[in-house]
């Protein structure tokens, strides 16, 4: 694959900390307000730009995205960003709970993603990505970074440790105790190693930021129709950061139902077992299932351990085997009419990390939660290579990237 080095737009070392911000995705509207009302010199107020209007301004209009471009020059002409015109490629590491994560932050080539060279488990809804084609069109940059990873390779270990050893470029602890440290490596050699070897490397597979990545290549795609020459531009290739599956941690993403259509807690319970899985007594451990699975599922007030049912499982089909597919498959379509969890308004997806208190409090007296096992990156793999498609919301990785930190202008 390719994995090219890149000129960026990055902040200045003493305003990295204060300028770099969560995903814009992991935010809802009111969020992210909230956000950037607390902290004005984030970069969220560019990857948000509706948090500039008053709170009835239609988030998608024109001038909201206008908003952003006009953001991006006046932070790039007031000393927060610097233009850093050398191609390179940056180390970046998260460390949180004892743990650490180091990928290398890359260019990949948006033809490489259409031929399954980078690898993808998810679809997009139009809408989400019709907002990040409208901001990358707008800003003239791809200001997220798509999070890819790749089977471990221990030449590529090898380069990171060696590069790593010199003083970082940044060095900060975020808002969430993320440790985030950069490295930058701009000395040829140094670069050709990492691009013949990322070379040796046959497939990477997007783990987050799907939307970010149809938007990236699509804009590219259009702006290839609309010129005349051959030549490759800026375009043709999108911002990533490479990481090593073994260092990823993958939490549960879970489910929540807004009503129980139209059965009673006890209905809900016997069609289960019905359909062949085993319901457990109310236990409050059951709010974090054991294994793969298990699931939690919490009802009328109380948590139960629901054993689901392998009988419809094929063993050859890597999506079959996922407990968010049977799940969806046995449960929450036929039992509580998510015939569709991509379009419908009565299911919420809640990432591991927000807890079981959480699950709680969303599902109330009249839904019902669920906490699932994670997925397992080799899963997310396997589903991938077999040209597959996982169930939506299936994976939640954290640490979550910041944004901000590199800007790639195309």
């Amino acid at each position: 694959m390719r994995a090219e080095p890149i000129s960026c737009l990055r902040p200045a070392p003493g305003k990295a900390a204060s300028f770099a911000s969560l995903p814009y995705d992991v935010f809802d509207r009111a969020q992210a307000r909230s956000y950037v009302t607390s902290h004005p010199t984030s970069f969220l107020r560019i990857d948000r730009p509706e948090t500039n209007f008053a709170p009835e301004q239609d988030m998608y209009a024109p001038e909201v995205y206008a908003k952003a471009a006009e953001l991006l020059r006046a932070r790039a002409q007031d000393g927060t960003l610097l233009d850093d015109r050398t191609p390179c490629y940056y180390l970046y590491r998260l460390e949180q709970g004892g743990r650490a994560q180091t990928g290398v932050v890359c260019a990949c080539s948006v033809d490489e993603y259409q031929d399954d060279t980078i690898r993808r488990h998810e679809n997009t809804t139009a809408a989400k990505e019709e907002d990040r084609v409208k901001h990358i069109r707008a800003t003239g940059a791809q200001t997220g970074p798509i999070f890819l990873t790749y089977p471990d390779n221990v030449a590529l270990d090898a380069l990171v440790k060696a590069a790593s050893c010199a003083t970082p470029l940044y060095d900060f602890t975020d808002g969430q105790g993320v440790r985030q440290t950069v490295w930058r490596v701009a000395r040829p050699a140094a670069v050709e190693a990492f691009r013949a070897t990322f070379a040796t490397v046959p497939h990477a597979y997007v783990a987050d930021g799907h939307h970010r990545a149809a938007s990236a290549v699509r804009v590219g795609v259009e702006r290839r129709r609309a010129r005349t020459d051959d030549g490759e531009r800026a375009s043709d290739l999108f911002l990533a950061v490479l990481f090593p599956a073994s260092q990823l941690k993958v939490l549960a993403y879970n489910r929540v139902v807004a009503d129980l259509n139209g059965h009673s807690p006890r209905q809900l319970m016997d069609l289960m077992r019905q359909v062949g899985h085993v319901v457990g007594t109310s236990a409050p451990a059951a709010s974090v299932p054991r294994e793969h699975g298990r699931v939690g599922m919490y009802l009328d007030g109380a948590w139960h351990e629901l054993e689901l049912s392998q009988a419809d499982v094929n063993p050859a089909d890597p999506v079959s085997r996922l407990d968010a597919q049977v799940l969806q498959e046995s449960v929450l379509a036929p039992l509580l009419g998510i015939d569709d969890p991509r379009t419908s308004e009565r299911i919420r997806f809640v990432g591991g990390i927000e807890g079981s208190g959480r699950l709680e409090e969303l599902a109330g007296p009249e839904g019902v939660a669920f906490s699932l096992y994670p997925t397992s990156v080799d899963e997310l793999m396997a589903v991938s290579d077999a040209g597959l498609l996982m169930p939506p919301k299936s994976t939640w990785f954290e640490p979550k990237l910041r944004s901000g930190l590199f800007i790639r202008r195309i």
